[in-house]
Order: C-alpha cells, then sequence, then structure tokens
C-alpha cells in the first residue's frame, strides 16, 4: 500500500528533485505547497500520512506549519527537511511533536527510510540529536520571564526561537548588531536559560512563537 505524502519547500528545484527521488517507490506526493500557509491547508484537505516540510519558507515557516498540524491533526506524521544544521530548529521541532529532521544531503535511502519510518508512527530522532538537544528541552519553566520582557525583548526572542542569527535579527528589525546581543543577553537572564536553544524552546512552551 502506497504512502500518500504532502511535500513543502520554497525552492521548485528542491520540490523536483523529491519527485525524482521518490518515483518508483511505493511513495506518492500528492500535493505540493511552496510555503508554510499553503501546506497547512493542502494537509489539512488531503490527510496524507506524513507531511515534508522545509523550515525556512516566507508566509508561515515549517516549524509553525509543524505546530499547527500537530495541533489540529496529530495522526499525520511530520518529519522536517532542512539545508540547516541547527540546534535551535532540531530543538523546536522535537518540542513540536516532529517525527525527526533530515538535512537536505541525505540520501535516497535515508529519505524513503525515514518516510516509510515516520508514517508508521515511529520517530527517526538519532541518539546524537536528542543528546544535542537535552539540556534544551529540560530547560526550567520560568513562569515570571515573559511578563518581565520588554515588547522589543519579546520581538528579540521570537526572532531567536526561528533560528535567527543575531546579525539577521538586527537586519529584520532595523536595529544594530549590538543592541540585539544586549537583548539576547537580558532575555537568556530574565527567562533563566544559558544559551539560545533552550530559550527557543522555552518561547515554544510559552506559545510564543
Amino acid at each position: 500500500m502506497s504512502i500518500n505524502i504532502v511535500i513543502a519547500d520554497d525552492h521548485p528545484v528542491v520540490r523536483a528533485g523529491l519527485r525524482t527521488l521518490l518515483a518508483g517507490s511505493d511513495i506518492q506526493i500528492v500535493a505540493e505547497a511552496c510555503d508554510g500557509i499553503s501546506a497547512y491547508k493542502l494537509v489539512n484537505k488531503h490527510r496524507p500520512s506524513l507531511a515534508l516540510l522545509d523550515v525556512r519558507m516566507p508566509d508561515g515557516d515549517g516549524l509553525s506549519c509543524l505546530a499547527r498540524i500537530k495541533l489540529d491533526l496529530p495522526n499525520v506524521a511530520v518529519v522536517m527537511l532542512s539545508g540547516y544544521d541547527n540546534p535551535t530548529y532540531v530543538a523546536r521541532a522535537v518540542a513540536l511533536g516532529a517525527s525527526g529532521y533530515l538535512l537536505k544531503n541525505a540520501s535516497r535511502d535515508e529519505i524513503i527510510k525515514a518516510i516509510k519510518t515516520s508514517a508508521g508512527g515511529e520517530t527517526i530522532w538519532s541518539r546524537e540529536e536528542l543528546r544535542r538537544v537535552t539540556g534544551a528541552l529540560a530547560v526550567p519553566r520560568n513562569g515570571e520571564g515573559d511578563l518581565l520582557l520588554t515588547k522589543r525583548e519579546g520581538e528579540v526572542l521570537k526572532q531567536l526561537a526561528f533560528g535567527l542569527t543575531n546579525k539577521e535579527i538586527a537586519q529584520s528589525l532595523g536595529i544594530s548588531y549590538e543592541t540585539v546581543k544586549e537583548h539576547v543577553q537580558h532575555i537568556l537572564r530574565k527567562i533563566g536559560v544559558t544559551d539560545r536553544t533552550q530559550a527557543a524552546v522555552w518561547a515554544v512552551r510559552k506559545n510564543l512563537v
């Protein structure tokens, strides 16, 4: 029996590559999306066994789409596909209920095996991936930190949780790199965590992203 999946990536060449890669297998792509919002709508329409989502996309990134899918359609497995080996992305994916996280340089066999395993109800998280984010997932739940953040710090935290670097946050918010560094330091201290990955998971648990 074939496995129906929805794929989402904002680069047509990546989607074409996935079509070619999965040709001849028992995995059928029933719909394609170029952004997170469209991906959610297609998953909701087709109710596939699995959604394969790029992390960074316009109009709703893949991790935000993951969150909506797991909230509204918990039986649909989700595997993240990214060109970024970013521990913040991995930690958010774990926290939001993804079945796994694949890099775009994965082999055909690795991708097919990951899809089949995840569609069967299992996760594909490796011991190394979980080890990298264990500290972040164990972050203490500071109940007052969000009340202490300024409006700007809240904006910086959201950008940080999306996996942006300090330079990218500065460009996005129209502030200096040094100002972003100061905000990040204040955020970590106020919410009681030690690094950006923990801050990202904290933001997920607070439903800030």
